[in-house]
Protein backbone atom coordinates (compact mmCIF):
# COMPACT_ATOMS: atom_id res chain seq x y z
CA UNK A 1 0.00 0.00 0.00
CA UNK A 2 1.14 3.18 -0.90
CA UNK A 3 1.96 6.15 2.11
CA UNK A 4 -0.73 8.15 2.68
CA UNK A 5 -0.96 11.90 1.72
CA UNK A 6 -1.90 14.80 4.34
CA UNK A 7 -1.77 18.30 2.97
CA UNK A 8 -1.70 20.70 5.84
CA UNK A 9 -2.63 24.31 5.11
CA UNK A 10 -2.21 27.73 7.15
CA UNK A 11 -1.43 31.12 6.87
CA UNK A 12 1.21 33.44 8.25
CA UNK A 13 4.46 31.88 8.73
CA UNK A 14 5.13 33.09 12.43
CA UNK A 15 1.98 32.09 13.55
CA UNK A 16 -0.07 29.78 15.99
CA UNK A 17 -1.68 28.89 12.77
CA UNK A 18 1.68 27.67 11.68
CA UNK A 19 2.22 26.54 14.83
CA UNK A 20 -0.54 24.54 15.06
CA UNK A 21 0.30 22.10 11.51
CA UNK A 22 3.58 21.84 12.31
CA UNK A 23 2.35 20.36 15.52
CA UNK A 24 -0.04 18.13 13.62
CA UNK A 25 3.10 16.87 10.83
CA UNK A 26 4.75 16.19 13.93
CA UNK A 27 2.73 14.14 15.04
CA UNK A 28 1.80 12.12 12.27
CA UNK A 29 5.33 11.51 11.65
CA UNK A 30 5.14 9.69 15.05
CA UNK A 31 2.53 7.58 14.25
CA UNK A 32 3.31 6.72 11.00
CA UNK A 33 6.65 7.77 9.44
CA UNK A 34 6.60 6.83 5.99
CA UNK A 35 3.11 9.68 5.50
CA UNK A 36 4.10 11.78 2.82
CA UNK A 37 2.86 15.43 4.07
CA UNK A 38 2.77 18.62 2.42
CA UNK A 39 2.73 21.55 5.54
CA UNK A 40 2.22 25.00 3.23
CA UNK A 41 1.20 29.03 3.66
CA UNK A 42 -1.92 28.91 1.45
CA UNK A 43 -2.38 32.54 1.14
CA UNK A 44 1.55 33.12 -0.10
CA UNK A 45 1.07 29.83 -2.50
CA UNK A 46 -2.14 31.56 -3.79
CA UNK A 47 -1.34 35.42 -3.30
CA UNK A 48 2.01 36.06 -2.53
CA UNK A 49 1.67 39.61 -3.12
CA UNK A 50 -1.37 40.59 -1.61
CA UNK A 51 -0.33 38.14 1.71
CA UNK A 52 2.41 40.87 2.48
CA UNK A 53 0.40 43.42 2.25
CA UNK A 54 -2.86 42.20 3.99
CA UNK A 55 -0.33 41.04 6.79
CA UNK A 56 1.27 44.67 6.87
CA UNK A 57 -2.72 45.59 7.17
CA UNK A 58 -3.75 43.37 9.81
CA UNK A 59 -0.85 44.19 12.19
CA UNK A 60 -1.34 47.98 11.26
CA UNK A 61 -5.20 47.73 12.45
CA UNK A 62 -4.37 45.87 14.94
CA UNK A 63 -1.76 48.14 16.86
CA UNK A 64 -3.46 51.51 16.21
CA UNK A 65 -7.45 50.55 15.43
CA UNK A 66 -8.66 47.52 17.33
CA UNK A 67 -12.03 48.61 17.57
CA UNK A 68 -12.17 48.01 13.50
CA UNK A 69 -10.92 44.22 13.67
CA UNK A 70 -13.38 44.00 16.39
CA UNK A 71 -16.23 45.49 14.01
CA UNK A 72 -15.64 43.23 11.49
CA UNK A 73 -14.88 40.10 13.67
CA UNK A 74 -17.26 37.34 12.85
CA UNK A 75 -19.97 40.07 12.07
CA UNK A 76 -23.05 38.61 10.69
CA UNK A 77 -23.50 41.67 8.23
CA UNK A 78 -19.58 41.70 7.44
CA UNK A 79 -20.01 37.92 6.74
CA UNK A 80 -22.98 38.16 4.30
CA UNK A 81 -21.42 41.31 2.43
CA UNK A 82 -18.08 39.70 1.95
CA UNK A 83 -19.66 36.17 0.18
CA UNK A 84 -19.64 37.36 -3.15
CA UNK A 85 -16.46 38.96 -2.83
CA UNK A 86 -14.83 35.76 -1.17
CA UNK A 87 -16.26 32.99 -4.24
CA UNK A 88 -14.56 35.93 -6.32
CA UNK A 89 -10.87 35.52 -4.78
CA UNK A 90 -11.69 31.43 -4.13
CA UNK A 91 -12.84 31.26 -7.85
CA UNK A 92 -9.57 33.05 -8.84
CA UNK A 93 -7.24 30.85 -6.34
CA UNK A 94 -9.07 27.75 -8.01
CA UNK A 95 -6.11 27.05 -10.79
CA UNK A 96 -3.49 27.34 -7.92
CA UNK A 97 -5.31 25.07 -6.11
CA UNK A 98 -5.95 22.69 -8.99
CA UNK A 99 -2.25 22.87 -9.65
CA UNK A 100 -1.54 21.71 -6.16
CA UNK A 101 -3.93 18.76 -5.63
CA UNK A 102 -3.02 17.51 -9.12
CA UNK A 103 0.83 17.53 -8.40
CA UNK A 104 0.79 16.54 -4.35
CA UNK A 105 -1.97 14.05 -4.69
CA UNK A 106 -3.51 14.59 -1.03
CA UNK A 107 -5.66 11.89 0.49
CA UNK A 108 -6.82 14.76 3.06
CA UNK A 109 -6.37 17.94 3.55
CA UNK A 110 -6.83 19.71 7.00
CA UNK A 111 -6.63 23.62 7.50
CA UNK A 112 -5.91 25.53 10.51
CA UNK A 113 -6.96 28.93 9.59
CA UNK A 114 -10.23 29.97 7.78
CA UNK A 115 -9.14 31.57 4.67
CA UNK A 116 -7.54 28.27 2.79
CA UNK A 117 -10.49 26.11 4.52
CA UNK A 118 -12.71 28.43 3.04
CA UNK A 119 -10.67 28.07 -0.53
CA UNK A 120 -10.93 24.29 -0.97
CA UNK A 121 -14.21 24.28 0.67
CA UNK A 122 -15.88 25.98 -2.27
CA UNK A 123 -13.12 24.15 -4.20
CA UNK A 124 -14.59 20.95 -4.02
CA UNK A 125 -18.35 22.16 -4.12
CA UNK A 126 -17.35 23.87 -7.80
CA UNK A 127 -15.38 20.86 -9.15
CA UNK A 128 -16.80 17.86 -7.39
CA UNK A 129 -13.54 17.17 -5.84
CA UNK A 130 -14.32 14.61 -2.83
CA UNK A 131 -10.63 14.85 -0.87
CA UNK A 132 -11.84 14.53 2.85
CA UNK A 133 -11.13 18.37 4.49
CA UNK A 134 -10.47 18.86 8.29
CA UNK A 135 -11.30 21.94 10.01
CA UNK A 136 -8.67 22.53 12.95
CA UNK A 137 -9.95 25.76 14.95
CA UNK A 138 -7.44 27.33 16.59
CA UNK A 139 -9.31 29.65 18.91
CA UNK A 140 -11.95 28.78 21.87
CA UNK A 141 -14.85 30.45 19.69
CA UNK A 142 -16.09 29.32 16.57
CA UNK A 143 -16.44 32.45 13.73
CA UNK A 144 -18.96 32.33 10.76
CA UNK A 145 -16.12 32.24 8.08
CA UNK A 146 -15.45 28.75 8.92
CA UNK A 147 -18.66 26.80 8.09
CA UNK A 148 -19.32 25.39 4.80
CA UNK A 149 -21.10 22.16 4.07
CA UNK A 150 -18.09 20.07 2.41
CA UNK A 151 -16.10 20.17 4.96
CA UNK A 152 -16.16 16.98 6.39
CA UNK A 153 -14.79 16.94 9.89
CA UNK A 154 -14.61 19.88 12.43
CA UNK A 155 -11.62 19.77 15.10
CA UNK A 156 -12.44 22.14 18.00
CA UNK A 157 -11.21 22.61 21.37
CA UNK A 158 -13.49 21.04 23.51
CA UNK A 159 -16.96 19.87 24.06
CA UNK A 160 -18.40 23.08 24.81
CA UNK A 161 -17.27 24.52 21.80
CA UNK A 162 -18.66 21.84 20.00
CA UNK A 163 -22.25 22.60 20.74
CA UNK A 164 -21.47 26.32 19.52
CA UNK A 165 -20.16 25.09 16.14
CA UNK A 166 -23.81 22.98 16.11
CA UNK A 167 -25.57 25.64 16.60
CA UNK A 168 -24.06 27.19 13.57
CA UNK A 169 -25.38 24.36 11.57
CA UNK A 170 -22.87 21.97 11.53
CA UNK A 171 -24.35 18.29 12.00
CA UNK A 172 -23.09 16.42 15.69
CA UNK A 173 -21.43 13.71 13.92
CA UNK A 174 -18.64 15.69 11.98
CA UNK A 175 -17.61 17.59 15.33
CA UNK A 176 -15.02 16.23 16.89
CA UNK A 177 -13.42 17.97 20.58
CA UNK A 178 -9.99 17.08 20.22
CA UNK A 179 -8.53 20.50 21.45
CA UNK A 180 -6.32 22.62 19.82
CA UNK A 181 -3.10 20.82 18.61
CA UNK A 182 0.31 21.89 19.96
CA UNK A 183 4.26 20.38 20.13
CA UNK A 184 4.43 16.80 21.72
CA UNK A 185 7.16 18.33 23.46
CA UNK A 186 4.71 20.44 26.14
CA UNK A 187 3.93 16.98 27.66
CA UNK A 188 7.32 15.90 28.40
CA UNK A 189 8.71 15.77 31.51
CA UNK A 190 11.13 18.29 31.97
CA UNK A 191 14.25 18.60 34.87
CA UNK A 192 13.26 21.77 36.49
CA UNK A 193 16.32 22.34 39.09
CA UNK A 194 17.95 21.81 35.21
CA UNK A 195 16.33 24.78 33.44
CA UNK A 196 16.59 26.48 37.11
CA UNK A 197 20.10 26.74 37.15
CA UNK A 198 20.36 26.97 33.73
CA UNK A 199 18.22 30.88 34.20
CA UNK A 200 20.59 31.22 37.50
CA UNK A 201 17.41 31.44 39.28
CA UNK A 202 16.56 30.31 43.13
CA UNK A 203 14.36 27.22 43.31
CA UNK A 204 12.54 28.87 46.40
CA UNK A 205 11.93 31.83 44.53
CA UNK A 206 7.99 32.72 42.33
CA UNK A 207 9.03 32.52 38.78
CA UNK A 208 6.76 34.37 36.16
CA UNK A 209 6.63 34.07 32.73
CA UNK A 210 5.43 37.34 30.09
CA UNK A 211 4.87 36.39 26.76
CA UNK A 212 3.39 38.46 23.88
CA UNK A 213 3.54 35.79 21.50
CA UNK A 214 5.48 35.38 18.45
CA UNK A 215 5.64 38.81 16.71
CA UNK A 216 6.17 39.75 20.60
CA UNK A 217 3.12 41.96 20.81
CA UNK A 218 1.69 43.48 23.67
CA UNK A 219 2.62 46.06 26.38
CA UNK A 220 5.59 43.84 27.41
CA UNK A 221 7.29 47.07 29.18
CA UNK A 222 4.67 48.52 31.59
CA UNK A 223 4.35 44.57 32.60
CA UNK A 224 8.44 44.57 33.28
CA UNK A 225 7.97 47.98 35.02
CA UNK A 226 4.91 47.20 37.41
CA UNK A 227 6.26 43.76 38.46
CA UNK A 228 8.91 45.90 39.80
CA UNK A 229 7.16 46.74 42.74
CA UNK A 230 5.65 43.44 43.60
CA UNK A 231 5.49 42.73 47.68
CA UNK A 232 6.75 39.33 47.09
CA UNK A 233 10.61 38.49 45.65
CA UNK A 234 10.25 37.20 42.47
CA UNK A 235 11.91 36.42 39.00
CA UNK A 236 11.07 36.88 35.73
CA UNK A 237 10.97 35.46 32.45
CA UNK A 238 10.24 37.76 29.26
CA UNK A 239 10.18 36.17 26.01
CA UNK A 240 10.25 39.06 23.31
CA UNK A 241 9.67 36.88 20.32
CA UNK A 242 10.52 38.32 16.79
CA UNK A 243 10.44 42.27 18.42
CA UNK A 244 14.03 42.79 18.14
CA UNK A 245 13.78 45.99 19.25
CA UNK A 246 11.91 45.34 22.36
CA UNK A 247 14.46 42.95 23.66
CA UNK A 248 17.42 45.21 23.09
CA UNK A 249 15.34 47.76 24.80
CA UNK A 250 14.58 45.44 28.11
CA UNK A 251 18.56 44.00 27.36
CA UNK A 252 19.76 47.33 28.34
CA UNK A 253 17.75 47.90 31.12
CA UNK A 254 18.23 44.21 32.94
CA UNK A 255 20.57 45.11 35.16
CA UNK A 256 19.02 47.44 36.87
CA UNK A 257 15.62 45.62 37.90
CA UNK A 258 15.66 44.79 41.46
CA UNK A 259 14.15 41.38 40.79
CA UNK A 260 16.19 39.20 38.36
CA UNK A 261 14.98 38.81 35.03
CA UNK A 262 15.90 36.33 32.46
CA UNK A 263 15.16 38.15 28.94
CA UNK A 264 14.61 36.24 25.82
CA UNK A 265 13.56 36.96 21.95
CA UNK A 266 12.44 33.98 19.86
CA UNK A 267 13.10 30.62 22.01
CA UNK A 268 12.27 27.16 21.11
CA UNK A 269 12.05 25.80 24.75
CA UNK A 270 8.47 27.36 25.98
CA UNK A 271 7.76 24.16 27.09
CA UNK A 272 10.66 24.52 29.49
CA UNK A 273 9.97 28.14 30.61
CA UNK A 274 6.34 27.48 31.49
CA UNK A 275 7.82 24.17 33.43
CA UNK A 276 9.21 26.14 35.91
CA UNK A 277 6.75 29.12 35.96
CA UNK A 278 4.53 29.26 38.58
CA UNK A 279 2.20 32.36 36.52
CA UNK A 280 2.26 33.09 32.88
CA UNK A 281 0.99 37.24 31.42
CA UNK A 282 0.25 36.65 28.12
CA UNK A 283 -1.80 37.93 25.23
CA UNK A 284 -4.28 34.81 25.25
CA UNK A 285 -3.39 33.41 21.41
CA UNK A 286 -5.08 29.73 20.92
CA UNK A 287 -1.68 27.97 21.42
CA UNK A 288 -0.15 28.95 23.75
CA UNK A 289 -3.52 29.25 25.88
CA UNK A 290 -3.33 25.27 24.97
CA UNK A 291 0.19 24.52 25.89
CA UNK A 292 -0.28 26.72 29.43
CA UNK A 293 -3.71 24.85 29.54
CA UNK A 294 -1.45 21.16 29.35
CA UNK A 295 1.29 23.03 31.64
CA UNK A 296 -1.68 23.59 34.19
CA UNK A 297 -0.31 27.07 34.77
CA UNK A 298 -2.64 29.96 35.57
CA UNK A 299 -3.14 32.68 33.15
CA UNK A 300 -2.97 36.53 33.26
CA UNK A 301 -4.45 37.69 30.77
CA UNK A 302 -3.27 41.27 29.03
CA UNK A 303 -4.76 43.02 26.07
CA UNK A 304 -6.55 40.39 23.80
CA UNK A 305 -7.04 41.44 20.40
CA UNK A 306 -10.55 41.75 19.82
CA UNK A 307 -12.62 38.81 17.87
CA UNK A 308 -10.36 35.73 18.50
CA UNK A 309 -8.60 36.73 21.62
CA UNK A 310 -11.36 38.89 23.30
CA UNK A 311 -13.36 35.48 22.76
CA UNK A 312 -10.43 33.53 24.36
CA UNK A 313 -10.55 35.48 27.02
CA UNK A 314 -14.41 35.74 28.05
CA UNK A 315 -13.99 31.47 27.67
CA UNK A 316 -10.72 30.48 30.20
CA UNK A 317 -12.15 33.70 32.55
CA UNK A 318 -15.61 31.67 32.89
CA UNK A 319 -13.80 28.43 33.23
CA UNK A 320 -11.08 30.01 36.08
CA UNK A 321 -8.03 29.20 34.17
CA UNK A 322 -7.51 32.46 34.06
CA UNK A 323 -8.04 36.39 35.11
CA UNK A 324 -8.35 39.41 32.85
CA UNK A 325 -5.67 42.15 34.05
CA UNK A 326 -7.51 45.60 33.15
CA UNK A 327 -5.61 48.14 35.02
CA UNK A 328 -1.42 47.28 33.76
CA UNK A 329 -0.25 49.94 36.33
CA UNK A 330 -1.65 47.12 39.00
CA UNK A 331 -0.42 44.29 37.83
CA UNK A 332 2.25 43.94 40.65
CA UNK A 333 -1.44 43.73 42.94
CA UNK A 334 -2.76 41.40 40.95
CA UNK A 335 0.26 38.89 41.00
CA UNK A 336 0.94 39.39 44.84
CA UNK A 337 -2.69 38.82 45.65
CA UNK A 338 -2.27 35.41 43.64
CA UNK A 339 0.62 34.34 45.32
CA UNK A 340 -0.47 35.37 48.68
CA UNK A 341 -3.49 32.48 47.87
CA UNK A 342 -2.17 29.31 47.32
CA UNK A 343 -5.94 27.92 47.32
CA UNK A 344 -6.01 29.99 44.25
CA UNK A 345 -3.40 29.33 42.71
CA UNK A 346 -4.42 25.74 43.30
CA UNK A 347 -7.97 26.56 42.05
CA UNK A 348 -7.16 27.91 38.71
CA UNK A 349 -4.63 24.91 37.86
CA UNK A 350 -7.14 22.73 38.65
CA UNK A 351 -9.74 24.38 36.05
CA UNK A 352 -6.60 24.63 33.67
CA UNK A 353 -6.52 20.69 33.85
CA UNK A 354 -9.69 20.07 33.26
CA UNK A 355 -10.08 21.67 29.87
CA UNK A 356 -7.26 20.92 28.66
CA UNK A 357 -6.26 18.25 25.84
CA UNK A 358 -3.22 16.93 26.00
CA UNK A 359 -3.16 14.44 23.43
CA UNK A 360 -4.82 16.89 20.61
CA UNK A 361 -1.88 16.27 18.05
CA UNK A 362 -1.87 12.73 18.42
CA UNK A 363 -6.05 12.75 18.11
CA UNK A 364 -5.74 15.04 15.15
CA UNK A 365 -3.09 12.77 13.58
CA UNK A 366 -4.77 10.01 13.71
CA UNK A 367 -7.78 11.48 12.27
CA UNK A 368 -6.15 12.54 9.00
CA UNK A 369 -4.31 9.06 8.64
CA UNK A 370 -7.88 7.07 9.49
CA UNK A 371 -10.66 9.32 8.72
CA UNK A 372 -13.24 7.18 8.46
CA UNK A 373 -12.79 5.59 12.02
CA UNK A 374 -12.54 9.15 13.53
Amino acid sequence: MPAKRVLLLYITEVSGHHSATLAIENAIKIIRPETEVMNINAFNYTNPISERIINRLYMTVIKNTPQVWDYLYDNPQVVKNLENIKKTIHKFNSSKLKNLFERFKPDIIACSQAFPCGMVADFKKNHNYNVPLVAVLTDFIPHAYWIYDTVDYYVVPSEEIGELIEQKGVAKEKIKPFGIPFDQKFNAVVDKNKVINKLNFSSNLPTILIMGGGQGLGPLKSIVKSLEDTIHKIQVIVITGNNEKLYRTLKKKEKKFKNKFAIFGYVNNVNELMDVSDAIITKPGGITTAEALAKKIPMFIIKPIPGQEANNTAYLTKIGAAVKVEDLDKINLVVDDLLNSPEKLSKMRFSAEKISKPNASMDIANLLLNPRHG
